[in-house]
């Protein structure tokens, strides 16, 4: 069910905002486990102009459900990395943090969200995330791997420098990241942050490169075929996002798309008028 178009005095309401699904992760909290959201993420959300849904781990039966009641994915980043057994490896290093219970849901449930057409936006783990789930394979230590570069925040650092803008990425012609920026003056190279230890190794087939890191690691990639809106980044967007000309264009055409989505669903849900 849709929401209602018209009020009971026959008056006709606003649109309702785009319903977005941000995944939550898992941690634990002393004793208890919790489901748990960034607020800078659920605040990225509100400035696309859509109504954040945080999510705990969901079943398989509970997708189709879920995915009833949105607009839009947003993918967040996270402390923990995707565990290597989703693309056929060891770990490396055990003292990093996982998060198998989001693995778990998330990976299933990004192709159900590309198949309805539904906006996604991916970040960072997300952007892994997604990756992984199309079947594409990760480096589990970037910093590692012969001519890449350290794509770490510097350790300890506050937060302001850890997410300061660290390296150049160039964005591709012709993708949906170059279309989003348009006419930013900087183009076709945009400063981003860089906070993170895994990188995209083998992309999955049918990834168009939307962006990449001087060091020629993929920054941010799309879905070609996909039918709507989609675009993953390593970076975070989401940081100060209300005073970064990039990241306002990013989540304002993630919010347009989410709202283009919820205007064909209620199109298509809409019940006869008896007085027409």
């Amino acid at each position: 069910m849709t929401a209602p178009d018209v009020m009971p005095s026959g008056s006709t309401t606003a649109p309702r905002k785009p319903v977005v699904l941000v995944p939550a992760c898992n941690r634990m909290i002393g004793q208890h486990p919790f489901h748990i959201a960034g607020q800078k993420y659920v605040d990225a959300v509100r400035l696309a102009g859509c109504l954040p849904l945080i999510v705990p781990t969901a079943r398989a039966d509970e997708f189709d459900a879920l995915l009833d009641l949105a607009d839009g994915v947003l993918l967040t980043g996270s402390p923990s990395n995707v565990h290597p057994r989703h693309f056929g490896e060891d770990v490396l290093d055990p003292t990093l943090p996982l998060d198998p219970e989001r693995d778990d849901w998330t990976l299933p449930l990004i192709p159900q969200v590309l198949a309805r057409g539904m906006p996604l936006f991916a970040i960072c783990r997300g952007f892994q995330e997604t990756n992984v789930a199309l079947g594409g394979t990760l480096h589990q230590a970037v910093q590692d791997v012969p001519g890449q570069h350290d794509h770490r925040a510097p350790k300890d650092a506050p937060a302001d420098v850890q997410y300061g803008l660290a390296h150049e990425i160039t964005v591709q012609r012709g993708g949906v990241l170059a279309a989003v920026l348009g006419d930013l003056p900087e183009l076709p190279q945009i400063r981003v942050n860089s906070v993170h230890g895994q990188g995209v190794n083998r992309l999955a087939p049918g990834l168009r490169v939307e962006a990449l890191a001087p060091d020629g690691l993929v920054e941010g990639f799309s879905v070609a075929q996909a039918r709507g809106f989609n675009l993953a980044v390593q970076w975070h967007p989401e940081w100060q996002a209300a005073s970064n000309p990039v990241s306002i264009r990013l989540f304002k055409a993630f919010g347009a798309a989410c709202e283009a989505f919820r205007d064909r669903h209620r199109a298509l849900h809409r019940e006869p008028d008896p007085d027409r």
